[in-house]
């Protein structure tokens, strides 16, 4: 792994980017446990909730996804600062913006959720996909507007071919290493 902490004072930022409905969440919150029950504090950093927090009123224009990386950023870069591992689940669907979050957070580990888009649309509880599909939502990752997958991700987990065990351990592996 590229960049991640050797002083435990200082947290690692592990920021898990993927199509909506790939696993981002689901992985996050598995890491967290896992971390937790190691002794390591560790908060995800949810890309739907941070919206709702503290960036309610941004759209999903290109400038509006990036002032949403650049708040997700700064309060991982804040909880770094005192010791927390922050695990950010967030589409970040531009490789500019996730190569910002790489510049900005000194202990930066980016994971690249895998998941094929026939089975995000499969995981869609909230029939986000069909209403894009139907034109009911602009501007969708993966359907009306593009995901750039990163070209050189510290790790790829593919979440439609392995369990979220064997993905967590590869993932504990990945940042032990």
């Amino acid at each position: 792994m590229r960049n991640t902490a050797n002083d435990a004072s200082i947290g690692r930022t592990i920021w898990l980017t993927g199509l909506p409905c790939s696993g981002k969440t689901t992985t996050a919150i598995a890491l967290q446990a896992e971390l937790s029950a190691q002794g390591v504090s560790a908060q995800v950093l949810d890309g739907d909730e941070l919206r709702r927090q503290i960036g309610n009123e941004l759209g999903f224009s290109r400038e509006d996804r990036f002032e949403n990386v650049r708040r997700a950023v700064y309060v991982s870069g804040l909880l770094n600062k005192h010791g927390v591992t922050t695990i950010v689940s967030l589409i970040s669907p531009y490789i500019a913006m996730r190569d910002y979050a790489r510049s900005q957070l000194p202990h930066f580990v980016e994971v690249h959720i895998d998941c094929s888009l026939q089975e995000c649309e499969r995981r869609d509880v909230k029939g986000m996909y069909a209403k894009a599909r139907l034109g009911e939502i602009t501007s969708f990752t993966g359907v009306s507007d593009v995901y750039e997958i990163p070209p050189s991700p510290d790790l790829t987990l593919h979440t439609d071919q392995y369990s979220l065990q064997e993905n967590i351990a590869r993932l504990l592996k990945a940042l032990d290493g």
